[in-house]
């Protein structure tokens, strides 16, 4: 039995879908090591052990694997993000595809078609939104940093190589002006301090800018509205600046209300060829051009011709279901953030639908409320978030009787899940692709194609 801070010798031969090594110790067990790759072979310490299986990291790389590269991102091994940075990308990409097609056979016992994973374009600097947790550092002055992996400890980074450049110039200018100011930060231990987070938005067509100081009450208001004409005056596409209140102890990152200090309350940007109008808390992919091709995929498994009535489940701004409306008769969309319904209505009428209705509500209340008043969809398209489907939502879509269901899911392990209870309720996973929408982090997105057993 290893004990902490053994050293032994270790092959790693397969990754968790984690991102975590996999090697055995003599003995057989089990031991789980970060920042490895299949094929290395290293001298690992043991750092925790349990009844079945212990985790270990490097202490000295013997041989590297023939699928490592020299990650040169310098926030690598400090954030929880970029579990695959050392990774060759075409190893990553099939270890992604190789998660989705696990998920399915072993969580729902499917065997659909897969059709071969879709890479990004984009590797780097992809991202169009990001959350900057704001803390003290030891020298009593406020950084923005992430979180270090399986914590709630936020540790510096520098240039994040997944966000902008213009992302971390603007969290430092505001941790700077906010250290001039003395402006503290929040402490979630206290529940004392003002700024909590910063959180920056990017249209990645329009290049347009939303940034917002998340903070526990309007004290400094008048601080940050100076704070925001600055801000505008060095970045042109900066168009909106928002203070958003959120007074409530824990780590729910967004309050309730927000205040406009600068510009709109929204910027814009160009989705599938539609205009998007996106606000503060509205769901909104974040790479961009790669969910531009986890909608076309998911166009074509809906196969709309012109007259199909759309039912767009957890549709956020409406993205999905507007880039389909023009091949449908009609769309209904539903989602259970006001706001956000707000933008797809608003997004709806600038792209020229005119015949979409949009519901706020739970998704499983919705499809139960549209079941009940008769509503025939043709084609449902589900885009939940990571916790998948609830039960009696897909009993309610499977109740409506629609020729096809188009599942897109960030977590496959629910995807994998919730169709194999749509295939008790008559529908049959037929085809899955799986998209790489994170490159060089753990999370894998998939398309599924489900029709009905008639």
């Amino acid at each position: 039995m290893p004990r902490k801070n053994d050293i032994a010798g270790l092959e790693i031969t397969a990754l968790t879908n984690e991102g975590n090594g996999v090697g055995r110790l003599a003995d057989g067990m089990v031991v789980f090591v970060p920042d490895t790759a299949p094929g290395d072979v290293i001298d690992c310490r043991i750092v925790k052990v349990g009844k079945r299986f212990c985790y270990g990291i490097i202490e000295r790389m013997i041989t590297p694997s023939d699928d490592r590269c020299e990650s040169v991102c310098p926030a690598a091994g400090k954030c929880g993000g970029c579990c695959f940075r050392h990774l060759k990308y075409e190893r990553e990409l099939a270890e992604k595809e190789r998660f989705v097609r696990d998920a399915f056979g072993r969580i729902g016992g499917l065997s659909p078609e897969f059709l071969p994973i879709v890479g990004s374009g984009e590797k780097e600097r992809y991202r169009n939104k990001a959350q900057f947790p704001v803390k003290e550092g030891a020298d009593g002055r406020l950084y923005a940093g992430f979180y270090a992996r399986r914590s709630h400890r936020a540790v510096k980074c520098g240039d994040c190589l997944l966000l902008p450049r213009e992302f971390t110039e603007i969290a430092e200018r505001i941790t700077g002006f906010c250290n001039e100011r003395d402006v503290k930060a929040y402490d979630e231990l206290t529940g004392r301090g003002e700024l909590r987070h910063i959180f920056i938005r990017r249209g990645a067509h329009s290049g347009e800018i939303m940034a917002a100081a998340v903070v526990t009450s309007e004290e400094h208001k008048a601080l940050f509205a100076e704070l925001a004409e600055k801000l505008s005056e060095e970045y042109p596409k900066l168009k909106s600046f928002m203070l958003n209140i959120n007074p409530e102890r824990g780590n729910v990152i967004l309050g309730r209300r927000s205040l406009t200090l600068f510009g709109g309350d929204r910027i814009s940007d160009t989705m599938c060829g539609n205009r998007a109008s996106v606000s503060l808390d509205s769901f909104y992919q974040i790479n961009t051009f790669q969910a531009e091709r986890v909608y076309a995929q998911a166009a074509e498994f809906a196969g709309l011709t012109g007259q199909e009535t759309l039912l767009d489940l957890y549709c956020g701004a409406g993205t999905v279901g507007i880039s389909m409306a023009q091949k449908a008769g009609k769309l209904i969309g539903v989602e259970v953030v006001p706001q956000a319904i707000e933008n797809a209505r608003m997004n709806a009428a600038e792209n020229g639908i005119k015949s979409a209705e949009f519901i706020c509500g739970d998704a499983g209340e919705a499809a139960r409320v549209l079941y009940e008043r008769g509503e025939k969809p043709d084609v449902i398209i589900a885009d939940p978030a990571r916790k998948g489907c609830t039960r009696d939502t897909l009993e309610y879509m499977a109740k409506m009787s629609p020729e096809r269901i188009v599942m897109i899911s960030c977590d496959p392990s629910t995807a994998a899940r919730d169709c194999a209870v749509l295939g008790e309720l008559g529908y049959r996973a037929e085809r899955v692709r799986a998209f790489d929408l994170f490159p060089r982090t753990a999370h894998v997105e998939c398309v599924v194609l489900l029709t009905r057993n008639d």
